[in-house]
């Protein structure tokens, strides 16, 4: 089977074989869940495949809604179908008795009736445990192609998903120069603040004036924190799999420093960096959720 670092949770497999007159087609489908969510689909003859089919899909999936579903048809079969007899004329008895006790209900209709499953069936005999092997086979099949598919996309998501961290990092830097002249600017306008009231403080005050409101404005912590989760994102990137959750939890994280930064922003420069860090944690959160 395929890997990769990164797999994302939506795909789409299709394949076919002809198998003792019989055209076995496996559709699988794929999209997102927050946890392994497994539904196979079989033909009541082969649904004691279901377990062992469940159970190889499990080995090389960790997340995400897949649908299995396997269609087979007669192909140039010359004898035709046939009709379980001993069967219908079960089901004709168990109706009886319903009309017995429901006689308002009518007569069942005859195509209904043949649609019972294993009403018919075909004169071609076939090795059940050949058929089983094949169905299997193809199964593992649609599985590799089904991976593929998640380890494609999952390539284009890290990719996203890096240059989204990229934006981050360049949003930091440039809240960092901001930061840097902050006690500054906090102290140009508490003074011009002072002027405009017509009051002064002597140099003692005004400095812990200024020293209490730098330190209420203070975000090098929150700036560090959100380099050092960018940095843990890109090595969960980097890393072996499944991502999802750990990407969720990070997320998370993001979003948390975003939301202090914002709320201890004093000047208007800093509170749209934290406007703009915010809708790339958004970017990123939405595309977190596809993956595995």
């Amino acid at each position: 089977m395929p890997s990769a670092a990164v797999h994302s949770m939506t795909a789409f497999a299709r394949c076919q074989s002809i198998i003792s007159e019989r055209q076995l087609t496996w559709e699988m489908r794929s999209v997102n869940h927050r946890f392994l969510e497994v539904q196979i689909r079989l033909p009541d003859g082969l649904r004691h495949l279901e377990h062992p089919l469940r159970e190889t899909l499990r080995k090389h999936l960790k997340r995400g809604k897949v649908d299995c579903t396997l269609r087979m048809d007669l192909q140039n079969v010359e004898g035709g179908l046939e009709l379980n007899r001993k069967l219908l004329l079960q089901l004709l008895a168990v109706l009886e008795q319903v009309r017995r006790d429901a006689p308002d209900i009518g007569a069942p209709n005859p195509i209904e009736l043949l649609r019972w499953p294993g009403i018919l069936g075909d004169e071609a005999e076939v090795d059940e445990d050949f058929l089983g092997s094949a169905v299997s086979d193809l199964f593992e099949e649609g599985l590799t192609q089904l991976i593929a598919h998640r380890q494609r996309e999952g390539e284009q998501l890290a990719l996203t998903l890096n240059q989204r961290l990229d934006q981050i990092e360049r949003i930091v830097a440039r809240v960092k120069e901001v930061a840097s002249t902050l006690r500054q600017d906090i102290q140009d306008r508490l003074v011009q603040r002072l002027e405009e009231l017509g009051t002064t403080l002597d140099s003692g005050r005004l400095e812990q004036e200024i020293a209490l409101l730098a330190q209420r404005a203070d975000i090098a912590e929150e700036l560090d924190r959100l380099a050092i989760h960018v940095e843990e994102a890109r090595a969960c990137l980097r890393g072996n799999g499944p991502h999802g959750r750990r990407l969720d939890f990070l997320t998370q994280e993001l979003n948390r420093e975003a939301n202090t930064l914002a709320a201890k922003s004093v000047i208007a420069e800093t509170s749209q960096r934290a406007v703009d860090l915010k809708v790339v944690v958004e970017q990123i959160r939405e595309q977190v959720q596809n993956v595995e």
